[in-house]
């Protein structure tokens, strides 16, 4: 099973994407840790992503989507896998797509978490507070400031991607709102539904 997992910033992709790792045993593929292991296993491609970071630029597209390709390719995700912050961009949609045809795979679903982006701002103010009350250090885009600039930023390059999935016929919603247990319910009635339509 391959699939993405769509929404803004605060939406509990994350969340969501440790519980289907717990379920299915497919590993939830995250660029900036694709990136640092790479670079920290010293491979062709993440010796290029350490000499652009070194230089203080951010790593280009076909740098991370070189690191994609080579993580797919690991044994871990012979069953499948979640892309969690990937793609970003319709330009790295594309080079999704383009991975996986090379090796005769496709992407099963993307699963869009829909959420208010006002009653967002409210549940990252109360993360905040719970890990100040908590004794946690604050996540530093726990502020509404930089969570508006992050929101503003999905919306000009990622919310496209809704359109797109949409318009291969694998998008699929899901109350983002609900509560924890409630999103998870709703994600496993989809892919039991694919699961069963694919058999």
């Amino acid at each position: 099973m391959r699939l993405i997992l769509l929404g803004p910033p605060g939406a509990g992709k994350g969340t969501q994407a440790q519980r289907l790792v717990e379920k299915h045993g497919i590993p939830q593929l995250s660029t900036g840790d694709m990136l640092r292991a790479a670079v920290a296993n010293g491979t062709e491609v993440g010796k290029r992503a350490k000499a652009v970071m070194d230089a203080g630029e951010l790593v280009s597209d076909d740098i991370v989507n070189a690191i994609v390709a080579e993580r797919i390719d690991q044994p871990d995700c012979a069953d499948g896998f979640i892309l969690d912050g990937y793609p970003r961009t319709l330009a790295q949609a594309d080079a999704v797509e383009a991975m996986l045809a090379k090796r005769d795979l496709k992407l099963d679903v993307a699963i869009e978490l829909v959420v208010d982006d006002k009653a967002l701002v409210g549940r990252i103010v109360k993360r905040a507070e719970d890990a100040k009350a908590a004794g946690q250090p604050v996540r530093k885009d726990d502020n509404p400031e930089v969570f508006d600039e992050r929101l503003r930023e999905y919306y000009k390059k990622t919310a496209p991607l809704i359109g797109y999935y949409y318009a291969k016929g694998l998008l699929k919603g899901v109350d983002g709102m609900a509560d924890i247990d409630a999103v998870t319910r709703q994600i496993d009635a989809l892919l039991d539904q694919k699961a069963l339509a694919a058999q």
